[in-house]
Order: structure tokens, then C-alpha cells, then sequence
């Protein structure tokens, strides 16, 4: 079974002690014993802060073009409405053109796999064995708990980008389901369906949730019971019970104030931001996941690729005032850049990495308003989407003739825009059931609009403006709701490697 069959007890233990040097597939995988792995709860925490590190700050797929698990976020937003990628640029072209996540023999589709399923072994190993081994109580509740959040978060990935929406069919045959440690002799599981891997979604952070009550976690990586509310409206919104959404987000974001204007072009880079409910941070001797700001930092020195610039209509949903308005610009330092909108949301720090973000308030805010509205509570999901709209300085949603579809349409654009980047692109169409939207930026006759451009010398220059140059699916045929297109396939060698999966 290709997802698992390198993962036994031994490797896990190896990937932790390891990880920071990114040793992780060439060591022995006789070099520890299992008596050893599964001695003490030291040893399992070494096993979870190693499986953390890999997942963040590891490339997959023997490629810088695969930095870590933020590399599904970067395919999501490449395979959107927003990111008008400049594909001469090294890294996601083939995933914006459509012609990449549903071929299975891509390295990209065996990397994010195999990645997914690397974190869920390594999670069951902990959770199978942290009650019986030695070590405090308190620490082993804290362990499991985190876990258990990590391994549903990953299923929730898996859910989000592996089958159609939940609402449009729940028995939809997914991506196997594994509870339990496996090694290379397991038989793979079959594919389990939608409601199957939600009924351990929320299983898992129901548990959560209780084992870390009170935990007052060291640092913003680690996996606390806001994250796990977090994560349970993120599923609640998912499945479409949408008050239970709203309460889990109010939940989420009680301890992460919206950060004043002047913070929101500071880069996006800093886990220490006070919306930030769960992140990961990047140091110069650990750094691999800040590749990722490569693709999405289109003004800084330090970026090799500044391939995500912004699609001019998404652009134009920014009204004057909205202190996100202010980060975008006319790129004309380069003949390759020249009439690209920059979307300067991202930023590298001065030592040339970037802290990670995974969840904020501002989002939580989002799902709130969402889940309100779509349960027929329109002033409360009004007065969430207005206190997002007046921390940014943006036009507020005006009450008087308000419905549930013309407020839910509305909360979908905001979340675009606040969101943007963070990798909810694609998992939020694929969710609503919508089709992708791109089109050409042109005048009234066809003719492409020209916007002023300042050249490096300073002087300016009236340039046509650049688009989406994937207009289409890669068939030639138009952007629909529900397109397979949207689906991430599962890689040729699971199915060759697992009999069991279509069964």
C-alpha cells in the first residue's frame, strides 16, 4: 500500500529524532527498537514534533516546488478564481492550467498522498499507545488530544479536496480510512465514503476538545482547544450544520483580536500576530516552509518566482478605504512582471523567512457569519461579516432589505479577499458547488484595458494589463460546478499497491 508502507513504529521514532536535520526517508528502518519507540511518552512527543516538522518545513516529491504542507494551499489558490499565475514561473503552472491534480501518475498528486497519510500513521502510532506509556498524566492528555486534532485535521484535508462537496453527496466513496498504526505488511483499506471520514473528523475533536481543556499551549504550533474549535466549525460548515458552525468559530476566535490596519501590511510572516489562532514559525537554520513565500511574495528581493499575482477583477472587489486595497499595484519592474497586479499580502522577513499561518480569527469570523446566515439568522450573520468589514476599513453590508442569499453571496466574496493566498480557493468552490471564474480583462469592444505601470528607473508607462491566460479547462471546454477537474485523484501507485481501495 503506497500511503503507509514505509511508516512503521521505527521510521516515526527516526523522523522525530531527525527532522531537523531532514533526514527522514534514509535512515535504517531497523535503526530503533519498538520497545524504545514505545517506551515513554518522551519518546511519542519526540515522534509528534518530528511528524510537525516534516509536514511544515519538508519538500515532498524530491522538488522545491512541493515546500511542506503548505503546498496544498498553493495548488488551491493556483486552481482558483484569483491568482493570475505567471506560468514562465517554476512550480504550479500545471495545477493553474488544470492538467496536474487529476492525472495520477504526477509527482505532485504522490507527494501531497503520501505526505497526508505519513501524518495520520504517525498520529495513530501516538494515539494508539500514549495511555500505556510511561510518563506524566498530564502531559500524555496534552499528546493525545493533540493527536487526535492533527490526524482529523488531515482527514478534513482529505475530505476537502478528494470528493465533491459533503452537501451534494455524503455517501460519495472517498480516501481510505486508517485508526490504527500500519506497517508494510498492513492490507490496505478500501475507500471510505464522505459521512464515513466525518464521523472520525468529529469524533477525533470531540476528544480533543476534552483532553485539552485548560492546556495553555508554549507556542502558536501547537494544537490547543481554540484550534480544535477551529477546526470543528471548519467540518461543521463543511457538512452544513451551519449553527454548530457559527458556535464552534465564536468559540475560536474569542482570544485572537483583529489586528489594527497598520499590521495587515506588515507581510503576513509572523505567527505573533493577534489573529493568528494557529501557526508554525520559521527560523533561518529551519526555514523550508517559508519556500512557499517564493510563489506568493511578488515585491520582495528575496523572491525568486513572484509568480501569484492578483486577477485584475479581484482587484477591483476592494473599495477605497479597504486597507487591503492599499497592497496592490501595477508590476513594472520586468518585461516578464510588466501589467500584472501585484497583491503584496505577503512579504519575506528581513532574514528571508516567514511564519506560517493555518487559522485566524478573521476566518473563524467568516464561518460565523456564514453559519448564521445560512441558518436563517441574518442580523447575527450581518453583524459578523460587519465586524471583519470594519476592522479592514471596508464598506459596510447594508442591513435594510437583507436575505440569507444575497448576505451568503457577499460572505463568499469576503471570504476571497480576506483570504486570499491562505489556500481556501478551490476547497471553498468545491464545497459551494460553484465553477471556477476567470475571464478576460477587457474594454467593451475586446480590446485589453492598459493601466499605468512605474518602470525601476521611475518613470511610468501605459502597458496592457495581464490576466488569466487559463481560461478554460485544459480540454477547451468552459469552467462548471462539480467538474472533476476540481478533484484531487488519488496516485497510481496507491491503486497499485492497495487491491483493497476500490472495493
Amino acid at each position: 500500500m503506497q500511503s503507509i508502507r514505509f511508516y512503521t513504529y521505527t521510521v516515526a521514532l527516526l523522523l522525530g529524532l531527525s527532522a531537523c536535520n531532514k533526514q527522514l526517508d534514509t535512515a535504517p528502518s531497523n535503526a530503533v527498537s519498538e520497545d524504545i519507540v514505545l517506551k515513554n511518552v518522551a519518546n511519542l512527543t519526540t515522534i509528534s514534533e518530528g511528524t510537525w516538522a516534516a509536514m511544515m518545513d519538508d519538500f515532498y516529491g524530491g522538488t522545491y516546488s512541493n515546500p511542506g504542507f503548505k503546498t496544498i494551499a498553493l495548488t488551491s489558490d493556483a486552481m482558483a478564481n484569483d491568482v493570475a499565475l505567471i506560468t514562465t514561473k517554476y512550480g504550479f503552472p500545471t495545477a493553474y492550467r488544470f492538467t496536474q491534480m487529476n492525472d495520477k501518475t504526477q509527482s505532485r498528486v504522490t507527494a501531497i498522498w503520501g505526505q497526508l497519510y505519513k501524518i495520520i500513521n504517525n498520529s495513530n502510532i501516538i494515539i494508539a499507545n500514549v495511555d500505556r506509556v510511561e510518563g506524566d498524566l498530564t502531559s500524555k492528555k496534552v499528546l493525545k488530544g493533540q493527536a487526535l486534532a492533527l490526524r482529523a485535521h488531515t482527514y478534513l484535508t482529505i475530505a476537502s479536496f478528494y470528493q465533491y462537496s459533503y452537501l451534494k453527496d455524503s455517501t460519495a466513496k472517498t480516501a481510505p480510512v486508517y485508526t490504527t498504526p500500519t506497517t508494510a505488511s498492513t492490507q490496505g483499506n478500501p475507500k471510505a465514503s464522505l459521512k464515513e471520514i466525518y464521523e472520525v473528523i468529529f469524533a477525533d475533536l470531540q476528544q480533543a476538545r476534552e483532553l485539552l481543556a485548560g492546556y495553555d499551549r508554549p507556542a502558536k504550533y501547537k494544537i490547543n482547544v481554540d484550534v480544535v474549535n477551529g477546526l470543528l466549525a471548519r467540518a461543521y460548515l463543511n457538512t452544513g450544520r451551519w449553527a454548530f458552525a457559527a458556535a464552534a468559530a465564536n468559540e475560536a476566535l474569542q482570544n485572537y483580536p483583529l489586528m489594527a490596519p497598520s499590521e495587515y501590511s506588515k507581510g503576513f510572516n509572523d505567527a505573533g500576530n493577534s489573529e493568528w489562532i494557529w501557526g508554525h514559525s520559521e527560523i533561518p537554520s529551519q526555514s523550508d516552509g517559508s519556500y512557499s513565500f517564493h510563489f506568493l511574495d511578488v515585491s520582495s528581493a528575496s523572491s525568486y518566482y513572484y509568480s501569484y499575482m492578483a486577477d485584475p477583477f479581484f482587484g477591483e472587489l476592494f473599495e477605497t478605504g479597504d486597507i487591503r486595497k492599499t497592497l496592490f499595484s501595477w508590476d513594472g519592474s520586468a518585461a516578464a512582471r510588466e501589467g500584472y497586479l501585484q497583491y503584496k499580502k505577503f512579504k519575506f522577513k528581513a532574514d528571508q523567512t516567514a511564519d506560517l499561518v493555518l487559522m485566524r480569527s478573521a476566518e473563524a469570523l467568516l464561518i460565523k457569519a456564514e453559519g448564521y446566515a445560512r441558518a436563517g439568522s441574518i442580523p447575527e450573520g450581518i453583524t459578523a461579516l460587519n465586524q471583519l468589514r470594519t476592522a479592514r476599513g471596508a464598506k459596510l453590508f447594508d442591513a435594510n432589505g437583507a436575505t440569507a442569499e444575497n448576505l451568503i453571496k457577499e460572505i463568499l466574496i469576503e471570504r476571497r479577499k480576506e483570504l486570499w493566498g491562505e489556500g481556501f480557493g478551490l476547497s471553498d468552490i468545491i464545497r459551494t458547488q460553484q465553477a471556477v471564474a476567470r475571464k478576460p480583462y477587457v474594454d467593451a469592444n475586446g480590446n485589453d484595458i492598459k493601466v499605468t505601470v512605474v518602470k525601476p528607473d521611475g518613470t511610468t508607462k501605459e502597458v496592457p494589463a495581464r490576466y488569466h491566460t487559463a481560461l478554460t479547462f485544459s480540454d477547451g471546454t468552459a469552467f462548471a460546478a462539480n467538474s472533476p477537474y476540481y478533484i484531487f485523484v488519488i496516485p497510481q501507485g496507491e491503486e497499485q499497491n492497495n487491491p483493497n481501495l476500490n472495493k
